[in-house]
């Protein structure tokens, strides 16, 4: 991938919490189980700032890279099942333990460079179904109503949305820590957009 002018007219920026592979290949097996198409290509994860567009590219890593140099690790559990229907075809797993970090995070990210309007309120969860068959919702709203798994979460990894449609890494901040001047995306890891009208 070329690198990013200072002045980015157009680009859009995600801000995810990955899981560990265990679990987030357990979530996506789920998913395809339920025949999610987005199951192979988007992995487990919690998103603190979709689909944002800013126009200077230095200005937003140097704030999400601040805000991570200011957070503390923290453990997460997700458990249980929600859905965002009628108003979007979402079932979800629950963020329980981690649910205030998520929204503090979300809220210092969405400011500055990353400022913007949000057509609803946020809410941290898992999609496990999106964009399938009522009854398919249904089971996955069922399935997994016992859901649980709790993990530590110790970075987050900032995104760019690029011209395919894709979620591209372009760098992983550990929390609390100063970051190399790592830039460009490591391997494939891709995040789909899908989440973004549904909180």
């Amino acid at each position: 991938m070329p690198a990013v002018s200072k002045a980015s007219e157009g680009m859009s920026v995600g801000v995810i919490l990955g899981f560990p592979p265990a679990i987030a290949e357990e979530l996506q097996r789920w998913r395809a189980s339920f025949g999610d198409p987005m199951a192979g290509i988007v992995p487990a994860h919690i998103t603190l700032v979709t689909t944002t567009p800013t126009d200077d590219w230095e200005a937003t890593r140097e704030h999400v890279r601040s805000v991570a140099r200011r957070q503390a690790p923290f453990m997460v559990t997700v458990a249980g099942t929600g859905s965002f229907r009628p108003v979007s075809p979402v079932v979800f797993i629950n963020v329980e333990d981690g649910f205030g970090e998520c929204v503090d995070l979300h809220e210092k990210l969405q400011t500055g460079p990353l400022e913007r309007d949000l057509p609803f309120s946020y809410h941290p969860h898992v999609t496990i179904a999106h964009d399938v068959a009522p009854e398919s919702l249904d089971e996955a709203e069922t399935v997994l109503k016992d859901y649980r798994a709790t993990f530590p979460v110790v970075s987050m990894g900032l995104y760019e949305h690029d011209a395919d449609g894709i979620w591209q890494l372009r760098e992983e901040l550990d929390f609390g820590t100063e970051t190399d001047d790592y830039e460009g995306p490591r391997g494939t890891e891709t995040v789909e957009d899908a989440d973004a009208n549904a909180g």
